[in-house]
């Protein structure tokens, strides 16, 4: 940390008077991102001891700012540290305000429009900047090549399809990975290959979208990054928006190429199924695995796109052990219980619970109600602030004791309660059946977790109504 606030100053010409540790270890990279401020400065702080990945990142932001290429501005650095700051974009990403503003499958024509923006911008970092890219620095492979596809492929063989339980003859399976990849090697790949360019890591300020994340970027076709945006499985996008924003795409790259459209076209729902594997595939690792059910939330979305790909799409190769499996897959009871759980059907009021970070995801409306009470815990004394509560949530003892003896915390779970109270009464009159509590604080780890388990306590006591709870910066800890 320390080598963080020395790089902020070192910029600045000050101190940073605060640092809030954002992601942590939470992701599935395993860096620590940390927003460092003073004065009227912000910025963002990267802690990862992977050199390479990291001398990989700086290079390519060098490189497409150059390019004009919105993507952070890099501050400064301490590779010998396993450290760099760079520029604060804000929290906003395109999947946020995607889900923001969706209801079903109706999505907001300002979200469209910015999605319409990405996959526009995608051909400037594919072949503009690509042309010239130092690919020396690519980690861990410069290519997507041969040995790239073995391994997202054994990844999604090895910590998806076995620990899912999902049956399969190995060899015939080998054999149909043999032909997929042979197929997908015939595309042209000089080109540079984003690798993750989906939704969380396009960040929107002012309107426009922001560019992070592009460290695993290598040479490679240009299919694999509009796949990954298009079939971002919590996206979850339509198959009919997924069309429109394809053919802007292929019309911006147009005009960095002589695109031939069926040739592309011939390669591109391949790139969409082994970029579903590997996704699949870290799902797997870091849900089945590591057992952090956060990851796993996504396998319904992901599972749902193979779905209509298995209804709508004819490969040019045949791939019969592959598609058994995918076959599979979409009848295992143990990948259909990941489905979100059905509320109750007793006919009381459902009252939905959450605690959250003010930082990061508030709480989504799910029932078509609108949403409902959001109480801000910030006021409230903090254990988060010392270093035996820490690693600790709302939910521990040492926690709960602590928060049970401020009295200001006593006064205002009591008012909430009692507007609760009076808001439950007046929904069961009315035949409401759909309610929202939230409590925010500022990690979304203490605070809020005691005051949302307090309410879900006091309700459930009372009786006459169905209580849920979740807690969403928990949820991502995997506790």
């Amino acid at each position: 940390m320390e080598v963080l606030k020395r790089l902020f100053e070192e910029h600045f010409h000050m101190p940073a008077e605060h640092v809030q540790p954002l992601q942590g270890e939470l992701g599935g990279s395993g860096r620590k991102i940390i927003r460092l401020s003073g004065g009227s400065k912000s910025a963002i702080g990267i802690l990862y001891e992977v050199r390479e990945e990291n001398v990989a990142f700086l290079s390519f932001s060098r490189h497409f700012l150059r390019h004009g290429l919105p993507v952070p501005e890099i501050y400064g650095e301490a590779l010998d540290e396993g450290a760099y700051l760079e520029e604060d974009l804000g929290e906003l990403t395109l999947f946020d305000f995607l889900s923001r503003n969706r209801a079903a499958d109706t999505i907001a024509d300002p979200v469209i429009r910015v999605y319409r923006k990405v996959v526009a911008e995608l051909p400037r970092f594919q072949v503009e900047a690509g042309r010239d890219l130092d690919y020396s620095v690519c980690y861990p492979r410069g290519s997507f090549d041969r040995q790239s596809i073995n391994w997202d492929l054994n990844y999604f063989k090895y910590y998806f399809l076995r620990l899912a339980g999902i049956p399969f003859n190995e060899q015939a399976l080998e054999d149909d990975f043999g032909k997929l990849t042979e197929f997908l090697l015939e595309a042209a790949g000089d080109y540079f290959l984003y690798r993750d360019y989906q939704s969380r890591n396009v960040v929107l300020r002012g309107g426009n979208p922001y560019f992070v994340d592009y460290q695993g970027g290598r040479k490679g076709a240009l299919q694999y990054d509009i796949a990954s945006l298009l079939f971002d499985a919590k996206a979850d996008l339509p198959p009919e928006l997924r069309q429109q924003l394809l053919e802007v795409y292929l019309e911006s790259l147009g005009e960095h190429i002589a695109l031939d459209r069926e040739e592309f076209l011939r390669y591109y729902h391949a790139f969409v199924y082994v970029r579903i594997l590997q996704a699949l595939g870290a799902y797997g690792f870091r849900g089945f695995y590591e057992r952090k059910p956060h990851f796993l939330q996504s396998v319904p979305y992901a599972l749902k796109n193979l779905r209509w790909l298995l209804h709508n799409v004819q490969l040019p190769i045949e791939l019969p052990i592959l598609l058994g499996a995918f076959r599979s897959m979409l009848g295992s009871e143990k990948l259909l219980s990941l489905a979100p759980k059905k509320q109750p059907e007793s006919g009381n009021l459902v009252v939905r619970i959450f605690s959250f970070s003010f930082h990061r995801e508030w709480p989504r409306d799910e029932s078509g109600n609108g949403g409902g009470f959001v109480f801000d815990g910030r006021g409230l004394p903090n254990p988060g602030r010392e270093e035996r509560f820490k690693q600790l949530t709302g939910k521990d003892q040492p926690v709960i004791e602590y928060l049970n003896h401020e009295t200001s915390v006593a006064r205002f779970f009591s008012n909430a309660a009692g507007l609760v109270d009076e808001s439950i009464s007046s929904y069961q009159q009315r035949g409401f059946k759909n309610l929202m509590v939230s409590f925010g604080c500022t990690g979304g780890q203490h605070r809020s977790v005691f005051l949302a388990e307090q309410m879900a306590e006091h309700l459930r006591a009372k009786g006459g109504v169905d209580v849920v709870v979740r807690h969403l910066e928990l949820e991502k800890m995997g506790r």
